[in-house]
């Protein structure tokens, strides 16, 4: 029987600088909970405060900016309070808030320069999806100068095509993506979050199309990736939250992996494995596969609660006609029912995050 203590990964400082939503899990709010579960120290610095995430389609709230963003920083500096094993950054308001992000993630990296290995950073360059940017234009150079200093990138797939100049449309064209990532910002890991292999070519090694996969890499010493793949049953529902919780997850299981593969590891910069290390043996790979089980449960819990609620609440549907409400009043309150019951089901259901059910394996991939 494993114990609270035994679920609970290497003693960890975390400062995760992201978005905050008071109501649901995203951004922070999500990030800050899956990191305390695992038992990491989280110190959380927002770069939004909304009373939701705008999956709503409507919320009130504010954006930092870049000044305060940089004065809450100073303020931990103030007071010696940057003892930070990994930084986790995400979503940034404003082109000046992503260079306030990257200035604090330099900073820190410089405060651990001689004690490789003691600081790891984290970037989740959220810019976008589905072939559509939600951040301005500006946003995304802002990216490509700062993902330079940072030691993992989360891209989807869309962010990839924008961070390597490369459509994605095979897995030929994948695998050159991933490649010009690593050549061209020196990020010694890579995830892509979600790739739809399916879309890309007929090959019957394909996973089914209700498959969603994951293609990790870390670099050799000559640069070149070691290139694995973890394919997950799509959920037939969107999520908000999910990169987050990707993230967090990712945070903790790495730093967990590193230290399970020995105290070499955890003292080389960026946590780069000797070129020996098969790329399904990666701590990366390892990881990933532990994010990916925790996640998959607690959506398949979300999505039973969701449909609970959704009975639960139809009634309030009879009602609204009854009441006089117009058919746009009807479909804005229908669709805001239906938005807050997809909302992640994170607190009951902590116990897939700390002792995820393994179903999952990394494949070595190669073009």
């Amino acid at each position: 029987m494993t114990s609270d203590s035994d679920a609970l990964v290497p003693e960890t400082r975390v400062l995760a600088v992201a978005s905050h939503v008071v109501y649901g899990y995203v951004g922070n709010t999500m990030a800050t909970f899956v990191m305390q579960s695992l038992g990491c120290e989280v110190a959380a610095l927002n770069t939004v405060h909304f009373s939701n995430h705008t999956g709503y389609r409507q919320f009130k709230g504010t954006r930092a900016t870049a000044q305060e963003i940089t004065d809450i920083y100073q303020g931990l500096c103030q007071s010696y309070l940057t003892d930070f094993d990994v930084m986790l950054s995400g979503y940034a308001p404003s082109a000046a808030a992503v260079e306030a992000v990257g200035a604090i993630g330099l900073d820190l990296q410089k405060r651990a320069e001689k004690k490789p290995g003691s600081f790891f950073w984290v970037l989740d360059p959220v810019m976008g999806d589905q072939g559509r940017l939600y951040v301005s234009d500006d946003v995304v150079p802002a990216y490509k100068k700062t993902i330079h200093h940072a030691d993992l990138i989360l891209p989807n797939q869309f962010e990839a095509e924008l961070l390597s100049g490369i459509k994605i449309t095979s897995l030929h064209t994948l695998a050159e993506a991933i490649t010009a990532i690593h050549k061209i910002y020196s990020v010694p890991h890579v995830i892509i979050t979600s790739v739809q292999l399916s879309k890309l070519t007929t090959s019957p090694t394909t996973p089914p199309p209700a498959s969603l996969t994951i293609i990790g890499s870390t670099t050799r010493s000559d640069g070149t990736p070691r290139l694995f793949r973890v394919d997950v049953p799509a959920l037939n529902c969107f999520f908000s939250g999910t990169g987050d919780m990707f993230a967090a997850l990712t945070v903790a299981r790495l730093r967990e992996a590193v230290f399970a593969a020995g105290p070499d590891l955890r003292t080389t910069k960026s946590w780069v494995s000797p070129d020996s290390v098969q790329a399904t043996d990666l701590p990366l790979a390892k990881a990933t596969v532990k994010v990916l089980a925790s996640m998959h449960s607690v959506l398949e819990k979300t999505l039973e609660a969701r449909g609970a609620e959704l009975t639960a609440t139809a009634q309030e549907v009879s009602v609204s006609a009854a009441s006089g409400e117009n058919d746009e009043e009807k479909r804005k309150r229908d669709y805001l029912r239906h938005t807050k019951a997809t909302e992640v089901r994170l607190v009951r259901n902590v116990k897939y995050l700390r002792s995820p059910v393994i179903e999952f394996k990394a494949q070595e991939w190669r073009e």
